[in-house]
């Protein structure tokens, strides 16, 4: 048992998922912090960016930036014009988060904006209503360096699971994620969810240019297309903390299915897996976790 009560896990042994609370611990597997290269003289790694885009989330932002870990890199909250309280919160609650306005509109061009002003490692992004648990980067973080190159969250693997997902947004899901699976002969189980982290020097491989909600939709297709390695992980989805979502499951749905049509119609076939990239220690005014050397599987 280690000082903050968390145990490992003996080969072969199951662990029953607690109840779900409306805003309680995650249920679910036990979250296990993974191993990390220590830090040195030459810098940190990985350096972790977390990216959060808000709009008229004043009653949010400050309890989801509470929840963050201290030891991040950088927290970065890209702001769509919000018309209430949401970036004064947002810097009281943490003072050292960088405010970025977003130049256009839609979550995919907040998030486009975010990426772009990122300086980290590795790129988090996290919805700002307080249904991703913080507590669950190092799972993310954990498939980054165990060589994945994309790690996406999942509601339905073991461990995952959701407390607001309505009956008409998961049959869409299951329907879309269905379709992806077939067309690029891929084995996703959760299409449609937010969470994600990835390495920064991934971004010109997803060449995101879409401004909505299929966003998340595009950067799974895309990574697939350009042979990143996606690791899925378990992610419990908790309800929003106040307000209503910007969401809507019918237009937000036609949207992504007209992206999923539109990738497969651009004659680009998924790529073969890369080599495995070996990320070397960077200096903190490196630009990027460079790939240093490939290795073989």
């Amino acid at each position: 048992m280690s000082d903050d009560g968390r145990r490992a896990l003996s080969v072969g042994e199951t662990v029953k998922a607690d109840r779900p609370s409306r805003m309680g611990a995650r249920p679910g597997l036990p979250l296990q912090r993974p191993p990390v290269p220590p830090t040195s003289a030459a810098g940190h790694w990985p350096r972790l960016s977390v990216i959060i885009p808000t709009l008229n989330e004043g009653l949010n932002i400050g309890p989801v930036l509470d929840e963050l870990p201290d030891d991040l890199f950088e927290v970065i909250v890209v702001d769509g014009r919000s018309t209430d309280d949401t970036v004064a919160n947002a810097l009281a609650a943490r003072p050292d988060c960088r405010i970025v306005q977003q130049t256009g509109r839609g979550k995919g061009d907040a998030l486009t904006c975010g990426f772009a002003a990122a300086r980290g490692d590795i790129i988090i992004t996290l919805d700002a209503d307080g249904s991703a648990d913080p507590a669950e980067i190092p799972v993310f973080v954990g498939a980054l360096l165990a060589g994945a190159d994309f790690s996406k969250g999942s509601r339905h693997l073991v461990g995952g699971g959701s407390s607001d997902l309505t009956r008409l947004r998961g049959a869409g899901n299951r329907a879309l994620g269905l379709l992806v699976n077939l067309l690029y002969r891929t084995s996703f189980t959760d299409l449609c969810y937010g969470y994600n982290a990835f390495w920064r020097d991934c971004l010109p491989a997803l060449s995101l240019d879409c401004p909505g909600f299929e966003i998340e939709t595009l950067m799974n297709i895309r990574a697939v297309k350009s042979g990143l390695r996606v690791s899925e992980v378990p992610s419990y989805e908790r309800d929003r903390r106040h307000g209503t979502s910007n969401l809507n499951a019918v237009s937000d749905g036609l949207r992504v299915l007209r992206t999923i049509l539109r990738e497969r119609r651009s004659g680009s076939p998924p790529a073969a897996a890369r080599p495995r990239i070996v990320r070397a220690p960077v200096g903190a005014d490196s630009p990027t976790a460079a790939a240093s050397e490939r290795s073989p599987d």
